[in-house]
């Protein structure tokens, strides 16, 4: 088994035909196993499509994304299916919870996606709220949660198929400072139990806390 669980090579992300936009030249990168990652920088500067591309969300034009070996951007949309299923949790700025769902049933729909449907799925609900430190608001829905507690509900929601890899798309960008506060404990807390975590973040503060720092800047990885 590798030490690196991700390996990005020469990745390539243009959208459009007649008028080409280039979101990423030439990316590559390794991601070792267990580690906290950061990518940062400026806005449209191609942050989220690395990430996107990383977590099979989308496929690059040109290069390669390896998951544990396994060059994702070559599968089958079945198959890419079934390796997000089992090794990615995806947690998003905007949180993403189903409106009409509490907390709890928010988190048993993805156990639905993963390749064992859990039959214990209330019980693991139940125990990844207490790990995110919302055990008394599982039968509560999104409206009646602040946005630090709709955040840890997705984070909780992620590691529903305990996947080895969390992928971060500004998850502290729309919270305040305590909100923040809160939220990075429990994903520090998450990281030290021994997944692998990738964060993107405008925060110079979280970046600083980071294993390895990628930032890209005109869809080209600058330093490392």
């Amino acid at each position: 088994m590798s030490d690196y669980i991700i390996q990005v090579e020469n990745l390539e992300k243009v959208y459009g035909n007649k008028v080409k936009t280039h979101a990423l030249r030439g990316v590559s990168l390794k991601i070792p196993r267990g580690s906290f990652s950061c990518i940062v920088g400026q806005s449209g500067h191609g942050k989220s499509t690395l990430l996107q591309l990383i977590g099979g969300l989308d496929k690059p034009t040109s290069g390669s994304v390896l998951i544990d070996g396994v060059d994702i951007s070559l599968l089958s949309d079945s198959k890419l299916s079934e390796v997000r299923g089992e090794k990615i949790g995806f947690v998003f700025q905007f949180f993403n919870l189903l409106e009409n769902l509490t907390a709890k049933e928010n988190i048993q729909t993805v156990m639905m996606f993963g390749k064992n449907k859990r039959k214990d799925a209330n019980k693991r609900a139940l125990e990844l709220l207490e790990l995110v430190g919302l055990s008394d608001k599982a039968n509560s829905k999104p409206s009646e949660l602040s946005g630090g507690q709709m955040q840890r509900v997705a984070i909780a929601r992620a590691l529903a198929n305990d996947p080895p890899i969390l992928l971060m798309d500004e998850p502290t960008g729309n919270l305040d400072t305590q909100s923040e506060k809160e939220v990075m404990e429990h994903i520090f807390n998450i990281h030290k139990a021994g997944k692998t975590i990738i964060f993107v973040t405008h925060s110079s503060e979280i970046a600083s806390q980071a294993e390895l720092l990628f930032e890209i800047r005109d869809g080209q990885l600058l330093s490392t």
